[in-house]
């Protein structure tokens, strides 16, 4: 195809195997049947993918869609899809995402993603990330009581989209279609726009300019950390029974030896700790500690720090769940969101040696920096700022969601994780609040020379935007009874023994 360009207006794009590179819609109704439901029905969706492959091949792509949107959400409830759909699914169509594509589809003004997935799984991303108008895709089913019956409304799905598309543009048509070849026997929407470009679109496809900016996805949840393909759920699958037993053991050694020992026999069981900088040295009796001002990757990083320095170093929490205070093997104070109280809790532990702080608030799994609270920076001039990075194959170790709790067990179930700590220098007296420099430029230095550390960037975005984003509240912490706490804990098991 020769180099073109579009000053087209309107354009209609399909989702699978043109924004997104890959063609099959498999992989993200496995990640809503394991975050929304569980292991059981996940496994089920996979064992169910050679007949959806055949039905593929046999010509009945509608058949193997709907066979896919019963398994994956049969019984849910409507808000947890719509929960999966905001917090887990756009991290995935993100790193899917055609450039070449995108920049055809953001160069025009009135912009329309077309599905065959239902359209709740599409809708936040499309709109949020892709900059989309609207979006078609098909309806799922759901009774009287908020719960999907796996069905959908439309009966032939091509019709149905094309019906869609010609009703919203009546007045004109689109001029910019793109998308997958026409298959023969079959009518798209594609045939009713001006100009059609077939995926994938030619990376001499040019464009004058773009109307928007792709934008990224800084908060995401969910544990799995790649795409569940067939071959990568069944990897997944098949690791589980072992990953349980590994993490297991390596809890259980880890709460046997000596912090300093930590490190060297890690290597055993395959955990990698990458140290860089040098750490200072202990506080000396009756002097004020050191404050280490992390980066917030995961629950486990006050942990890994007493790992590396061989010592026992308290940390401030504020969301920790209260089983992970009770196994933690380094004291733990937790934090009110009061400030002058959190102060005085600070100041207090200062004084009996060093002690650790994470100014983000929360974790963040992208390479991005929250913005840093400005409260460490007022009550002591003896700051270390450390870079923490974490790297695991399977699982992420961080939720929003789901039960805190089972963060370390998540962590310790990749086959080989890795996690960096790079102590960067004290700052300088001039660098601090006692040189007449405000918290607030304080913070933001501290929270500058660790994003450039790590080579992520500095955001304004807090505990609460993440929350928002994720779980649709303010990460506001309610602390309940055991009794609570042991209800939550079965209702988030529970799905595996349905």
């Amino acid at each position: 195809m020769e180099s073109s360009t579009t000053t087209s207006y309107s354009v209609v794009s399909e989702l699978e195997g043109t924004l997104l590179k890959t063609p099959k819609p498999f992989a993200y109704f496995m990640l809503m049947a394991f975050e929304a439901s569980g292991l059981i029905r996940y496994t089920l969706l996979l064992f169910l993918w050679p007949i959806i492959a055949l039905l593929d091949v046999l010509g009945y792509r509608n058949g193997s869609l709907k066979l896919m949107i019963f398994v994956a959400t049969a019984g849910l409830r409507e808000s947890e899809i719509e929960s999966v759909s905001r917090a887990v699914l756009p991290k995935f169509y993100m790193d899917d995402i055609s450039m070449d594509a995108w920049r055809a589809f953001g160069s025009c003004e009135k912009r329309v993603v077309v599905t065959r997935m239902p359209r709740v799984m599409v809708e936040r991303f499309a709109k949020d990330h892709l900059r989309a108008h609207e979006v078609i895709g098909t309806e799922i089913i759901i009774n009287r009581f908020g719960y999907a019956t796996g069905f959908i409304q439309e009966s032939d799905v091509d019709r149905s989209i094309f019906n869609s598309v010609a009703n919203l543009f009546e007045d004109r048509r689109p001029q910019l279609g793109l998308g997958r070849p026409i298959i023969s026997g079959s009518q798209t929407f594609l045939s009713l726009c001006e100009e059609q470009v077939h995926a994938p679109v030619p990376s001499n496809y040019n464009v004058q300019r773009l109307h928007v900016q792709l934008l990224p996805v800084i908060f995401h949840d969910g544990r799995l950390v790649k795409l569940p393909t067939p071959a990568t759920a069944l990897l997944v699958l098949l690791w589980i029974p072992f990953g349980i037993i590994l993490a297991v053991v390596r809890l259980f050694i880890g709460s046997m030896l000596p912090l300093w020992a930590i490190p060297y026999v890690s290597r055993i069981f395959n955990i990698r700790f990458i140290v860089k900088g040098k750490p200072p040295a202990p506080a000396s009796a009756g002097n004020q500690g050191v404050l280490f001002v992390c980066t917030h990757r995961t629950v486990m990083d006050p942990v890994i720090l007493s790992y590396v320095l061989g010592r026992s170093i308290p940390a401030v929490t504020y969301s920790v769940s209260r089983l992970s205070e009770i196994l933690s093997p380094i004291p733990t104070f937790r934090l009110t969101r009061v400030r002058d109280v959190d102060a005085e809790i600070i100041k207090k532990e200062l004084s009996n040696g060093d002690l650790v702080v994470y100014p983000e608030g929360t974790t963040c799994r992208e390479p991005f920096l929250l913005r840093f609270s400005a409260l460490f920076a007022e009550l002591t001039d003896k700051i270390v700022p450390v870079a923490m990075n974490y790297r695991v194959g399977f699982f992420h170790a961080t939720t929003a969601r789901g039960w805190k709790a089972f963060d370390p067990i998540f962590f310790f179930m990749n086959p080989r994780p890795v996690y960096e700590v790079t102590f960067l220098n004290q700052l300088e007296v001039e660098a601090t609040c006692s040189s007449g420099k405000s918290p607030y430029d304080v913070a933001n230095y501290v929270q500058r020379i660790l994003a450039a550390t790590l080579g992520f960037q500095c955001t304004n975005f807090t505990r609460k935007d993440k929350y928002r984003v994720l779980a649709g509240n303010d990460g506001a912490v309610s602390y309940s009874s055991f009794l609570d706490q042991f209800k939550k804990v079965v209702a988030t098991i529970k799905p595996f023994f349905k």
